[in-house]
């Protein structure tokens, strides 16, 4: 029988402040190279021999700990490491790295910081996730202040977003401008752009990882601020010390305080135009409780609402959207080498238009459910392999469209519901292989699969990349991934927005797919304080959906009849240079990319620009983005944002043609198109500057965040339109003249913030 040589040393890595898990942390031995990181709920699993050996467990913004060990046999060992300032900002989310990055074999991952987050410009001072991933490569909006994502050609519907591991499907509020996560309640935020991990699927361009904080275990706290169009609040602390704690924070805007005040004072002015109505709300809660050494529940949800009206003696007119979502997750600890996670979720996204005029109301609705189980486990066999497997499952529901109509007095009622369902379910398994210091691999293969109506689709989604090290600060990658998507976003704007539509394959609409594959590079200089890399990219999509020209949405009982369906492709190469240490730290992103899409005559219907291949209008041919902050002392830090563009690619009439239909009668003005999204916009530029000022009161922390969005006042363009010209003697139209509408001059603003 062959000696026993090694031992595992299992266990959590936290905050020492607060019990918060910490992800990836870094577990390392003492003088090598050899070590392992934290898992997403901060579990760590390592081989270690037979021996007396030094274990340093550090993570970026806490005192690193060293434990010295005399191993004999495997031993759970927990680990709290402290801040490493006496009052802590806020958990410093930084899952990896620069260093981690180098080694990793991931590519096209960003990954974003509260400190980040906190430091950015930003407008309205109403802080924004989805804003500040907009500043990284291969990331674009939609448009000025959007909160839309774009990655890598991708489509909006191309973007799986998760809190918590409940899916959200639609991230943003204010039609577009602010995102739904509020983060006073975020612990990490990862952004994979391509070759993403096998455990995900569902989507062809990226994956955004939201995960709440769990809530202070050893202390009440409360936390919040005051900006110019929001405020928040967040409670958290224990409910057994040490075992279990809850988070509760809120959010809401107050446009319509404002508006409601000035309606009512105006009431009596018959020349008043009443001011619409608007809030957003959101509400974020999470509890968690540490059954036993081997066990932890945690439960959370999340409800947000977008509200809009307007009613006058005639007329009332409202508009809701929102999402809620819901988690319910169960940690258990086989033994050192085996952790599993198992997931129950639910989600829906939905909105309604309501419309009362005279004696006559009608409304118009649609939404989307999932009701999801899902299973993970992570077996640690040994310090070479990482091997993570499991099986998903999602229920679709889909409301397609919810009409009623009717009179107030019942003579007039009638309506209709349109809705179909789907079963999605996928299996996938994953090894991240170190095969020694030079070689890495990660492989993985996913099978999925969707059900509708009899309907059946499925494949193999294979996932692979490889990561070489010419020396410790310098490494090479390859990546290599397809993706399979089956449900689509019916939209008549090309931007994600509260009426689009989420429709399910079918026998008609296939799944889309994309083959995506990667080559790069990075390198660390100033030991290890600075990284740049450089990553090139060709995306391949197939069966892609758009609408006809002409299209009618909401008309048409069968949508599919306004369906298209073609390919796209897109291409570039990305450069990033980030500093993390020091007092100077920020980031410099470069893309330059390519994006085309290709609709024939398909489903019965004209092709889309006559069959030939056209730019989407979120296609880009350079973004570059500029992000600097400077920490001049323990009260003061200084940020630069300066963002450039292309802009974004439209279609406009070169020239109009008059159309007389009755004799004596007046023409009718026809536009006359070309080609598809041949034009485009002027090129975008703004410089955002932002300063926080911090104060260190008895009770707890303060700052004051000041920000000037767009500080040069350059008058971007939001979107064009032509305005007629007329003779003022005739009445005739004698020409039409474009004009731009920009959106946001210089803005200042200001959000006093506090903690105790």
């Amino acid at each position: 029988m062959v000696a026993q040589s090694t031992v595992k040393v299992s266990g959590y890595v936290k905050d020492a402040s607060t019990g918060e898990d910490l992800i990836g942390a870094t577990v390392q031995i003492a003088g090598t190279t050899q070590g392992v990181i934290t898992n997403a709920y901060g579990f760590y699993s390592i081989d270690l021999p037979l021996d007396s050996i030094k274990l340093v467990f550090s993570y970026v913004g806490y005192t690193s700990v060293i434990r010295s060990l005399q191993l004999s046999q495997s031993l759970v060992l927990n680990i709290n490491l402290p801040p490493q300032q006496k009052q802590l900002d806020e958990i410093v989310v930084k899952a990896n790295g620069l260093r981690e990055k180098l080694n990793s074999t991931q590519m096209g991952v960003e990954k974003l910081t509260a400190q980040e987050l906190k430091t950015i410009p930003v407008i309205f001072g109403e802080l924004d996730i989805i804003k500040a991933l907009q500043l990284k490569p291969g990331v674009s909006s939609g448009g000025e202040a959007s909160s839309g994502l774009f990655v890598r050609g991708g489509g909006p519907d191309q973007n799986l977003v998760l809190l918590d591991e409940a899916q959200i499907y639609n991230a943003a509020h204010l039609f577009g401008f602010f995102s739904i996560f509020n983060p006073d309640v975020v612990k990490a935020v990862d952004l994979y752009k391509g070759d993403f991990p096998a455990q995900f699927g569902g989507r062809l361009s990226s994956v955004l990882d939201v995960k709440m904080r769990d809530g202070n275990k050893r202390k009440f706290s409360a936390a919040g601020g005051i900006g110019l169009i929001s405020s928040r609040l967040t409670l958290e602390g224990p409910i057994q010390k040490d075992k279990s704690s809850f988070l509760i924070a809120g959010r809401r805007t107050y446009f319509d305080v404002f508006t409601r005040a000035i309606n009512r004072a105006n009431e009596d002015n018959e020349d008043f135009n009443p001011i619409p109505d608007y809030y957003f709300y959101d509400l974020n809660a999470k509890v968690n409780y540490e059954l036993g050494k081997k066990d932890r529940l945690f439960l959370s949800g999340y409800l947000g609402r977008d509200v809009f009206g307007f009613k006058d003696d005639n007329f009332d007119f409202s508009f809701k959207w929102g999402n809620t979502a819901a988690a319910l997750r169960w940690n258990h600890v086989f033994n050192s080498g085996l952790f599993s996670n198992t997931t129950l979720s639910y989600t829906t996204y939905e909105y309604e238009i309501a419309n009362t005029f005279d004696i006559f109301n009608f409304s118009l609705g649609a939404n989307i459910q999932d009701y999801s189980a899902k299973v993970d486990f992570d077996y640690l066999p040994n310090n070479q392999h990482v091997i993570r497997f499991g099986a998903h499952y999602t229920y679709h529901d889909f409301t397609l469209g919810r009409l009623r109509a009717g009179s107030s007095d019942g003579s007039v009622d009638f309506g209709s519901e349109t809705r179909l369902n789907g079963n999605e379910a996928a299996i996938f398994i994953t090894d991240d292989y170190t095969i020694n210091d030079h070689w890495r691999i990660n492989m993985g293969l996913r099978l999925s699969g969707f059900e509708n109506q009899g309907e059946t689709y499925g494949g193999f989604e294979p996932r692979f990349s490889v990561r070489y090290k010419l020396n410790p600060t310098v490494s090479l990658k390859a990546s290599a991934a397809r993706m399979y998507q089956y449900v689509h976003l019916v939209s008549n704007s090309g931007a994600s927005l509260p009426t689009d539509i989420w429709y399910p394959s079918t026998k008609l609409v296939n799944p889309q797919r994309s083959d995506q594959v990667a080559l790069g590079g990075s390198i660390l200089l100033f030991d290890g304080k600075l990284l740049i890399s450089n990553e090139m990219y060709y995306k391949d999509m197939d069966n892609q959906l758009d609408l006809k020209d002409g299209a009618q949405i909401f008309a048409n009982p069968n949508l599919e009849d306004e369906f298209v369906f073609g390919r796209g492709w897109s291409y570039g190469n990305e450069v990033y240079i980030e500093k993390k240490e020091g007092r100077t730290t920020g980031w410099i992103g470069y893309t330059l990319s390519w994006t085309y899409r290709k609709f024939g005559a398909s489903n019965g219907n004209l092709p889309i620009n006559g069959g030939a291949p056209f730019f989407p209008r979120y296609d880009r041919r350079h973004d570059i983005s500029v992000v600097i902050s400077h920490k001049f002392n323990e009260r003061l830090t200084f940020t630069v944002a300066w963002v450039y563009y292309t802009g974004n690619a439209i279609s406009l009439p070169p020239g109009r043609f008059f159309l007389q239909d009755v004799v004596g009668g007046n023409p009718t003005v026809v536009p006359r198109f070309q080609q598809r999204n041949d034009l485009r916009m002027p090129n975008y530029h703004r410089l955002d500057l932002g300063l926080v000022w911090k104060f260190f009161p008895r009770w707890g922390e303060s700052d004051l965040t000041f920000s000037i969005y767009n500080a040069y006042n350059r008058l971007n363009p939001y979107f064009i339109f032509f305005e007629e010209i007329k003779d003022a003697n005739t009445n005739q139209t004698l020409g039409f003249q474009a004009k731009q509408v920009s959106l946001f001059p210089v803005i200042p603003s200001i959000t006093y913030n506090f903690k105790f």
